[in-house]
């Protein structure tokens, strides 16, 4: 069994963390701030990326930020009446306007009842001297986490998925934020177009020299209405099956440290919206199927580190 769980998972769950820091729930809350993005205003943003921004579940931009989290909140008291709460701005680049702008939309939500911390989702590119200086300060206020996406550890990748930054940038920038003791959660993506199994691996290996806080791991899948549908009608291109993710999800957990929070192990698109691979629709089974093959496999996070 994983040192590090007390259930029948056999990596460090995101729920075993809360619980055993604060020794309650802990529920996040998406919210969309209605931010833009660099990559967006430049150009037509990552291949991937949908027109939300990866925020196809954070709350209507319709809605002010208090009514979004005030929603989901409701809902989520029905299930777990006694919480707390970590609101997670996840739409977009959330660091990509001025440090005045940034507080009218983050202070007011930390104020609320039993919130805990804050999750901002953003780019490497996309912080600069005077928002750390900020993002300091939160930190000592607040449960802060800055949650990057990478994709990949590999230049060529990035540059084919339009991602805007190297790998370099992202290095940096996690040096500066760890350097200020805040908490760093990295996205990276399997199946990525010209990657192999190998390549994967050694991307979580990448995050560990690092010293990663966390992981959210996604599969790659193919977007209507993306850059990607494009490239993938006009020349397919092999898109991994349930059983190769797993096993490569699998012998990512073996190299990544015990210690890094596993935050997502799948995503989770809209039905309507996905083009292919229709398996990543089916959450449950993916997990599921993880945790059976690592018991089968008498093998657990950090393993391999």
């Amino acid at each position: 069994m994983f040192p590090l769980e007390n259930t029948n998972k056999y990596y460090h769950t995101l729920d075993y963390y809360y619980k055993k820091k604060y020794g309650k729930k802990v529920c996040k809350i998406s919210l969309n701030a209605n931010f833009s993005c660099p990559n967006k205003v430049n150009g037509n943003g990552c291949i991937f990326c949908s027109k939300l921004g990866s925020g196809d579940f954070a709350g209507n931009i319709k809605d002010d930020l208090i009514t979004q989290f005030n929603k989901v909140k409701e809902i989520m008291n029905k299930k777990w009446p006694d919480t707390y709460y970590i609101a997670y701005f996840q739409a977009n680049t959330n660091t990509y306007a001025s440090v005045k702008t940034l507080k009218e939309k983050f202070e007011p939500i930390l104020k609320l009842d039993n919130v805990v911390g804050i999750n901002i989702a953003t780019r490497s590119d996309c912080i600069s001297d005077e928002c750390l200086e900020y993002l300091i300060d939160l930190n000592r206020r607040t449960d802060l986490t800055i949650e990057l996406g990478l994709q990949s550890s590999y230049d060529d990748t990035l540059k084919f998925i339009k991602r805007g930054h190297d790998v370099k940038n992202f290095t940096e920038c996690v040096k500066k934020l760890k350097k200020n003791n805040i908490k760093v959660v990295a996205h990276i993506i399997n199946g990525l177009h010209g990657e192999t199994a190998e390549m994967m691996i050694n991307t979580a290996k990448f995050l560990n020299k690092l010293k990663i806080d966390g992981v959210k791991i996604h599969m790659l899948h193919i977007i209507k209405n993306t850059e990607l549908e494009t490239v993938y009608k006009n020349k397919p291109f092999s898109l991994l099956t349930l059983e190769q993710y797993i096993e490569i999800v699998v012998k990512q957990l073996e190299v990544l440290n015990e210690n890094i929070v596993i935050h997502r192990l799948t995503g989770d698109p809209k039905k309507e919206d996905l083009i292919e691979p229709l398996w990543v629709l089916k959450k449950f089974v993916v997990l599921n199927n993880i945790d059976k093959y690592m018991k089968e496999h008498h093998t657990y996070q950090g393993r391999l580190s």
